[in-house]
């Protein structure tokens, strides 16, 4: 036995990576951990990559389907994509190659709401799970494994694979352990029970993950690093848009729409999300709280100096410098940080009962208040929908940032008619560039386009969305959302034509 492997059964199962990949069979369905660099396997998919690269060579294509939490990385997405490995990936991915791959044709992609993954892979309809390959960060004599950096699917990715192998990293801290909050208490209907979460400090599980030892066919031992996100300083245009998003939330206090120590916030990934959690450290708000989906920077340093005093998630997203004060300090963290399985962290009705404040980050948003948020020119896809929809359709206030141009100025966020439609109209209450905020609740399409165009599109391109909005009002074949269907994607036209959108 090792320090981190104290059960005898599974100790005696230790292999090298290369021979726990060789029990990865060409067509398995793989459920691999990770979410947003955090807690996927270091090893084995590499080994895999490997495997697949000789046999390919050899004239006999190897392919797996590649099921995660979220994003991973380059040395599972990328390494596995390279060598052309991936059959079908889903549910969320951010790696390069990946998205070149998906982009030519050449992988397949489904693109799902992260609470939903759980529950499709219960029905059945992406088939049977082959194999899971799942991180912890150990596991306790009893045989129960110690989870560790994020939690994503791996509850789910252990009760239905028919293998499992395992990667204890003993990079990840010790003190992780009693961090975890799995819950066991699932089911689909009709017997499917009320999540009974009514702040985000509750605990209703256990703090380990349960997988029988006779399930495990390979223990692989590690010591690598997560794949830390780098995040620069909030520039002028981020914020900016923090700057508007903090005078928001103060107005709704003073108008009693929010308490004064606000809502669980929830937000995604980036840097105007870490933008804004820094306007929260000097704002006037205290006793903070968190039901989101990662831990970044922000909400570490929120936490470090008590404006935030509990978060629930289920992964980390957090950079180098902040990673090592976390692993230094993680016992301190223990009853302020709760991870959960992400079904549960983005459970619509969880979200719901709490009245979260989401907060997340589009590609493009249209003059009524549509959202674009995974494809470039209605086709290409970036990322994908992650934990947004999740949030935004059950928040207590649905909250989209973005600056408003891209591309040097050459692409306008703000656009006719979004090229590819996340969330509707429906889920958005208030958008937001560093040009300003429209608070869109209450208002009449007609309403709500005079607000986009007048608050939040860059002057550049305001006069050609008011022309646009103008004219669609006196000719549209209806005046309830006024279209030009004719012109209403040309703005993403002339930029595939002529590399801008804005006219001649």
């Amino acid at each position: 036995m090792t320090r981190r492997v104290r059960n005898r059964q599974l100790a005696a199962k230790i292999v090298d990576a290369e021979e726990a990949a060789g029990l990865i069979g060409t067509g398995d369905n793989v459920g691999m951990s990770g979410f947003t660099g955090a807690g996927y396997p270091k090893e084995v998919p590499g080994a895999l990559a490997k495997r697949v690269a000789a046999a390919r060579a050899e004239g006999e294509p190897m392919k797996v389907g590649l099921w995660t939490g979220a994003s991973t990385a380059p040395e599972l997405d990328g390494a596995l994509a390279e060598v052309e490995g991936i059959d079908l990936r889903l549910p969320y991915q951010s790696d390069p190659v990946t998205r070149e791959k998906i982009n030519s044709g050449r992988m397949d992609y489904t693109d799902i709401h992260l609470s939903h993954v759980a529950q499709r892979v219960w029905q059945g309809v992406f088939g049977e799970l082959d194999v899971a390959v799942v991180e912890v960060s150990g596991i306790t004599e009893d045989g129960r494994l110690i989870p560790s950096s994020s939690v994503g699917n791996n509850k789910t990715w252990l009760e239905r694979a028919d293998r499992v192998i395992l990667e204890v990293n003993s990079w990840q801290s010790e003190h992780l352990e009693g961090m975890h909050d799995i819950y066991y208490g699932t089911a689909l209907p009709p017997r499917r029970k009320p999540v009974p979460i009514t702040h985000p400090a509750d605990r209703i599980g256990v703090p380990y993950l349960e997988c029988p030892a006779d399930k495990v066919i390979a223990v692989v031992e590690t010591e690598s690093p997560d794949r830390n996100t780098v995040f620069t300083p909030p520039d002028e245009t981020s914020g900016r848009i923090a700057g508007h998003v903090l005078d928001f939330l103060d107005l709704e206090v003073r108008s009693g729409r929010l308490p004064r120590d606000l809502l669980p916030l929830q937000s995604g990934v980036g840097n105007v999300a870490n933008a804004v959690l820094a306007g929260l450290q000097a704002g006037p708000f205290d006793g903070l709280t968190a039901y989101t989906e990662v831990i970044q920077d922000g909400m570490l340093h929120l936490i470090e100096s008590g404006k935030l005093r509990m978060a629930s998630a289920t992964a980390f997203s957090l950079s180098p410098a902040a990673v090592d004060r976390f692993n230094r300090d993680a016992a301190a963290y223990r009853d302020k940080i709760v991870l959960r399985p992400q079904e549960i962290s983005n459970h619509p009705e969880v979200v719901r009962r709490l009245g979260c404040l989401a907060m997340n980050g589009i590609v493009e948003a249209d003059i009524y208040g549509n959202i674009n948020s995974t494809h470039l020119m209605g086709s290409r896809i970036q990322n994908g929908i992650g934990g947004s929809g999740d949030f935004a359709r059950n928040a207590y206030v649905s909250i989209f940032v973005t600056p408003s141009v891209a591309k040097g100025g050459a692409v306008s966020s703000i656009v006719p008619m979004v090229s590819h439609v996340d969330h509707t109209e429906h889920d958005v209450d208030v958008i937001v560039t560093e040009q300003g905020l429209a608070d869109l609740r209450g208002l009449s399409p007609r309403r709500r386009a005079e607000l986009i165009i007048e608050r939040c599109a860059h002057p550049d391109f305001r006069p050609a969305l008011r022309d646009y909005f103008d004219r669609a009002s006196e000719s549209s074949f209806g005046r309830h959302t006024p279209h030009l269907l004719g012109e209403a994607l040309s703005w993403h036209q002339r930029y595939l034509d002529e590399g801008t959108m804005r006219p001649a």
